[in-house]
């Protein structure tokens, strides 16, 4: 049963729709993530609470699920890897647990990409770090960070990774609408700004 690369589609939504932020912070007593800043329950919008170490447990955890998805199915085949990934990505931005309002897929996205090849993933941090120290914009470096990782997983002959990366940066994009018009504007929150912390990842 294990061998069909579909059911690990499954298994990676039921991993990826886990929550953390939201149950993070109720465990913690902060009440429900999604009452304030944005709304939103990954780990910027959990930094809006005070507490810097749920933010950072939110981070790895919901960078986590996505790898935790691709090195379990990947014992099955690459294909189920590939699938597992896929499905722990929409899971996080769709969980059915929160009438399939989840989060931006950042953490997700690059802990997919560590697990299923590591040079992507490199692409990924060098273009989100660069990005970010030259326009000091979270969001704006998250989203050049999702176009640069399919194109350097591209050179490196991972066709099927670069073919997923298209697929979840089209969904970080969309996620990303209201961050992409305020950017626009020229109203997005700067990294280190003293108002409330950018709306880049989550």
């Amino acid at each position: 049963m294990f061998a069909n690369p579909w059911l690990w589609a499954v298994i990676g939504y039921v991993l990826g729709s886990i929550p953390f932020g939201l149950l993070l912070t109720k465990a913690a007593g902060l009440g429900d993530i999604r009452a304030i800043g944005s709304g939103n329950i990954g780990a910027t919008n959990v930094l809006r609470t005070g507490n810097k170490l749920l933010a950072a447990a939110t981070l790895l955890l919901d960078g986590g699920k996505g790898a935790a998805a691709v090195l379990l199915a990947g014992t099955a085949s690459a294909d189920a890897a590939i699938l597992a990934g896929a499905g722990a990505f929409i899971g996080h931005l769709y969980p059915v647990w929160l009438k399939f309002k989840g989060g931006k897929g950042v953490a997700t996205y690059i802990g997919t990409m560590i697990a299923l090849s590591i040079w992507p993933a490199v692409g990924f941090g060098v273009a989100w770090l660069g990005t970010a120290f030259i326009t000091r914009y979270s969001s704006l470096a998250a989203l050049v960070a999702v176009v640069v990782t399919p194109v350097v997983a591209w050179f490196v002959d991972r066709l099927d990774v670069a073919a997923l990366g298209v697929g979840m940066a089209a969904l970080v994009f969309l996620k990303h609408e209201d961050n992409i018009r305020r950017l626009r504007r020229g109203e997005e929150s700067r990294i280190g700004a003293k108002s409330a912390p950018a709306d880049g990842e989550e």
